[in-house]
């Protein structure tokens, strides 16, 4: 168990040292490693794990890891996956504010932030995808054979989005709207 909660030291540890952007764009990079390599969730349960770390306060980095964590290995899987996830993070960010305030003026520094801004948003929208399509069809990628689709996800993911773009709802209040929604029809 030790050799395992070290692996899942080392697996956060990385997927925080490649996860610019933070937040969103950090949800593919996990998804890799304990889906797609590592095997340790099913996509499913991985969908689970995000939708509740974002209901629950806190960095969705930190909260994802935490529930991967307690979920494979318990509290101390829960304690090494986080402090895995912030670690590089928390060093990176003092040395490149640092670097960022000695350099701030040179345009090549700023042309480097464009470039990662842009990364950071191609990482979002694959991880908006892929929730989406778990949400609505069945399955992360687009798959004709094992296409379902689910008509009430499609009606509350297009409600949600009406109600916070047009009326600037509270989006806790969306989510306590479909979530009882999803307890009544689902």
């Amino acid at each position: 168990m030790n050799n395992f909660i070290l692996t899942l030291f080392i697996i956060f540890l990385q997927i925080g040292l490649f996860s610019i952007g933070g937040g969103y764009a950090i949800i593919p990079l996990i998804q890799e490693q304990v889906v797609n390599t590592y095997h340790w969730l099913t996509i499913q349960e991985y969908t689970d794990v995000i939708t509740i770390s974002q209901m629950t306060p806190g960095p969705l980095v930190v909260n994802t890891a935490s529930f991967v964590g307690i979920r494979l290995a318990g509290v101390g899987g829960a304690i090494a996956a986080s402090i895995g996830s912030i670690l590089s993070g928390t060093v990176f960010s003092i040395a490149l504010y640092k670097f960022f305030k000695k350099y701030r003026n040179i345009d090549s520094v700023a042309n480097v932030l464009k470039g990662l801004t842009a990364s950071s948003v191609g990482l979002i929208a694959s991880a908006a995808s892929t929730i989406i399509l778990i949400a609505i069809v069945g399955t992360s990628t687009f798959d004709l054979e094992n296409f379902n689709l689910n008509v009430m996800a499609i009606i509350l993911f297009i409600t949600s989005l009406f109600l916070l773009r047009k009326h600037k709802l509270n989006p806790i209040l969306v989510m306590v709207l479909t979530g009882m929604v999803g307890l009544l029809v689902y």
